[in-house]
């Protein structure tokens, strides 16, 4: 058995002062007319994004508080995977696997991490405790991309059963949203005696097939309930990255304005936001998930897993029948299915529609999620 090795983020301060050199030099497009964040991010406020970045983002005060929560590495399937594992004071706390999404990471969970550990230090029940398993997927963050193809979100589930078996816990939750509402259904087709339950805060099901029904839901037809504008006006990127992803990589591992922009213009999009990211984000919130990238190189290997996933035919919910006890919070997302469409592909057994908050709940709407979380494994633990 490979033992897990505690892993601290250190990151040089001649890496910071390098990317400050960079950002002075951003070269931004000259538009003949702004349409503002119609065509892709806005550029006045890419320019005062960038702006805080190279003089006030302060990286270490990130770090420091990424570090607080204890980190690892253990080889699985000979590569290293990178996750923090926040154990509950409570013995008897169930484990939970939290997945992570594109184009977020683990630092998406650091609003919920203490209130799901140790509730009673945020006004909730010692009872609904849970001890936190956040891996950052394979090719993400500090986890290493395996060296051969055929790495897709099957593959990422596959390593983090091994995961969980290598820490040892008999039994356990899994959670996410974005590629993390995929990875966890397929680890509980994978480790059915173990995973108890499945909680996603987006919910890939197939639509109807009934064109006006599914308009009546803002959702078009098919095998999957994308909603009308992300799939007519939103999906651009996925094809790119579903496709050519290394025609892309070489840029966005190149140029930090280039990065942020991509990312930052999808929590744009995908937040419950109207005019500015920052009604949901902060930027020290949107810096540092992009810096993680950044610091790590690993936006190329990120990007893979959608050809990896298209290519697998793994792109949405799984084919097979997923029987685990699952729980839906639904915040206005991508994908918006009815509960009738969803119980065709899982044991649907909680299913709550929230009107605020977006594709990242955990960072736009922590308590609202912290709580569906805790109300769905009261009856699985």
């Amino acid at each position: 058995m490979t033992d897990p090795r505690p892993f601290t983020i250190d990151v040089p301060s001649a890496e910071i002062d390098a990317l400050r050199e960079r950002l002075a030099l951003s070269r931004f497009p000259r538009y003949p007319h702004q349409p503002g964040w119609q065509w892709g991010p806005d550029e006045a406020y890419l320019r005062s994004l960038v702006q805080y970045w190279r003089e006030d983002f302060d990286w270490y005060a990130q770090q420091h508080r990424l570090n607080e929560f204890p980190q690892f590495k253990v080889a699985v399937q000979g590569r290293d995977l990178h996750f923090l594992h926040v154990r509950s004071s409570h013995a008897d706390a169930l484990p939970l696997v939290l997945t992570h999404g594109w184009p977020g990471s683990v630092f998406e969970f650091y609003k919920i991490i203490g209130p799901l550990t140790e509730p009673q230090d945020f006004g909730g029940d010692a009872a609904d405790a849970f001890h936190v398993i956040c891996p950052s997927m394979t090719g993400y963050a500090w986890s290493e991309p395996l060296t051969a193809p055929g790495c897709d979100v099957r593959t990422v589930a596959e390593r983090q059963v091994e995961l969980v078996r290598l820490l040892g816990y008999p039994r356990y939750g899994v959670q996410g949203g974005d590629w993390g509402a995929v990875v966890s259904p397929h680890m509980a087709l994978l480790d059915p005696d173990r995973v108890v339950g499945i909680h996603q805060n987006m919910c890939p099901a197939s639509s109807s097939d009934d064109p006006e029904e599914a308009t009546a839901r803002g959702v078009i037809p098919g095998p999957l309930a994308l909603t009308i504008d992300y799939a007519t006006r939103q999906n651009g990127y996925a094809m790119i990255q579903g496709q050519m992803p290394d025609q892309l990589g070489f840029a966005l591992n190149d140029s930090p304005l280039g990065l942020a922009a991509w990312i930052v213009h999808c929590f744009y999009e995908w937040g419950d936001v109207e005019h500015t990211p920052e009604e949901r984000f902060t930027k020290d919130e949107l810096l540092t998930n992009v810096m993680i990238y950044w610091l790590t190189g690993s936006m190329p290997h990120a990007i893979r897993l959608y050809l990896e996933t298209m290519r697998a035919g793994h792109f949405g919910a799984p084919q097979t029948f997923v029987k685990t006890p699952t729980g839906v919070a639904q915040f206005r997302d991508l994908v918006m299915p009815k509960r009738e469409w969803a119980e065709r592909n899982y044991n649907i057994v909680q299913w709550t529609e929230y009107e605020s908050g977006g594709h990242f709940a955990a960072l736009e709407e922590p308590t609202l999620l912290v709580e569906d979380i805790r109300r769905f494994f009261r009856g699985l633990r």
